[in-house]
């Protein structure tokens, strides 16, 4: 996606940490001018790390052996942080980014939030077998309470693959094999995460992931190769994932399969075809952690 769209988006979900007035900044004259400049100052090594994100806590998938964060960070060679949660960590960090880089642009913080916070709720398959969106709307609200308190503004869920293969043991994280459930729950998801208005301190951005396909890999093998014939894959795969473009989902994830032999990091169908162009999504679109 083009720069400045990744950093509109960075900055409407990171300027939400000191937010909480339900200001919508969508199409905001101010923060666009505020891109715009940042842009025309930015280097290209600082363009680059704003686009960049590390894992820094627990790991989510393998570590990367580095341990000079707090300098890369005051270098403006990092855009987000993953798995780094408690509000004294992140706001430390966060001090770091807004007061020492040479652009003050704030850092966002990211977590795989997939079934509570603090509080611990059944897994998504759990929550799916209720048949009840309001609950897990209430359920999604209450984690971005407890997530946002902590720093956390950006969750790595909903995971609304549909998946009918029970080999497949990411089937626990979406909604099940059918579609209308899986977008009711992907809507109910993505409003109690982001709430009334993304930037207000209690919300939190939430992220439908993966696009697209990922519970249809052959075999039931993670990480596996999937084909899926395009009546298929709108008829079952893409809807629940409309429906949380619909909701005004914040952030896309692209999976980590090849869908019809194209790797979904670079699929024009699924990325430009499908979501800009017939969705009209105009969010951020991040990767998936390598595996």
């Amino acid at each position: 996606m083009h720069l400045s769209v990744f950093l509109f988006s960075w900055l409407m979900m990171s300027s939400a940490i000191a937010q909480s007035n339900g200001t919508t900044w969508a199409g905001n004259p101010q923060v666009e001018a505020r891109i715009e400049q940042l842009l025309k100052q930015m280097t290209l090594e600082e363009k680059a790390g704003q686009m960049t994100q590390f894992s820094i806590g627990t790991p989510t998938g393998p570590g990367t052996g580095r341990s000079d964060y707090k300098e890369m960070v005051a270098a403006g060679r990092v855009g987000s942080i993953l798995n780094m949660t408690g509000a004294a960590q992140t706001n430390a960090m966060q001090r770091i980014a807004v007061e020492q880089s040479r652009l003050h642009i704030p850092l966002i913080f990211g977590l795989d939030i997939i079934h509570g916070y603090r509080t611990s709720f059944p897994i998504p398959l759990g929550l799916a077998a209720s048949w009840n969106p309001d609950l897990i709307e209430r359920i999604a609200r209450l984690a971005a309470q407890e997530g946002s308190r902590a720093g956390i503004r950006w969750t790595f869920s909903p995971m609304v693959d549909i998946a009918r293969d029970a080999r497949w043991g990411r089937i626990a994280e979406g909604a099940g094999e059918d579609p209308y459930l899986g977008s009711a729950i992907a809507t109910a998801y993505v409003r109690g995460y982001q709430g009334q208005s993304l930037p207000r301190a209690d919300s939190m951005a939430a992220c439908a992931k993966h696009f697209a396909g990922y519970g249809a890999a052959e075999g039931g093998r993670d990480y596996n190769t999937a084909e899926i014939p395009e009546r298929l894959l709108r008829q079952v795969y893409l809807p629940p994932f409309e429906a949380a473009a619909h909701a005004g989902v914040a952030t896309f994830m692209s999976a980590f399969e090849a869908l019809n032999e194209v790797p979904s990091t670079e699929n024009a169908f699924t990325l430009k075809t499908v979501l800009r162009d017939e969705w009209n999504f105009r969010g951020l679109v991040v990767s998936d952690t390598a595996p």
